[in-house]
């Protein structure tokens, strides 16, 4: 492999390295949002059992809800995680191709959109988890304003 080969094989590592860095900040942001729903749940559940007396209908709808946008935060973080290795393969791929004039460009443009896909699933999930915080919110809103008229 000559050093002009070497050059092109890292100019190509670059856009999909960009698009790690991408996938990898946006793994940060839904990892720590999955904290909030996951402490809010425990919270909840600690308040049920200091207080058995209580009806807890308003609090096991919320659980519910909290935990429905765990699991869609979980998906969106699975659907990441294989982004990011998708991505770490194609530069692999383009190194091998660089490096033994392998044909693996049918692959290397598979697994890039692949990649793009579990994306986008991601993204959809991180929505369906934004609409759960706001039916969470409302449920939260509807007991606040009970607990005030029965005042």
């Amino acid at each position: 492999m000559t050093n002009v080969q070497l050059i092109q094989a890292l100019q190509g590592s670059i856009a999909p390295c960009v698009l790690i860095s991408g996938d990898g900040l946006l793994l940060l942001s839904l990892s720590n949002r999955l904290s909030r729903p996951i402490e809010r749940i425990r919270h909840i559940c600690d308040l049920m059992k200091g207080h058995p007396e209580i009806d807890h209908q308003a609090s096991q709808e919320q659980i519910s809800i909290l935990y429905r946008r765990c699991q869609h935060l979980r998906s969106a973080i699975a659907c990441i995680i294989f982004s990011i290795v998708l991505i770490s393969f194609i530069v692999l791929l383009l190194f091998l191709d660089a490096f033994y004039a392998l044909s693996m460009t049918i692959l290397i443009n598979t697994f890039f959109v692949l990649s793009l896909a579990f994306l986008m699933a991601s993204m959809v999930f991180f929505l369906l988890d934004i609409y759960g915080s706001l039916d969470s919110l409302k449920i939260e809103i509807r007991h606040a304003q009970g607990a005030v008229t029965k005042r």
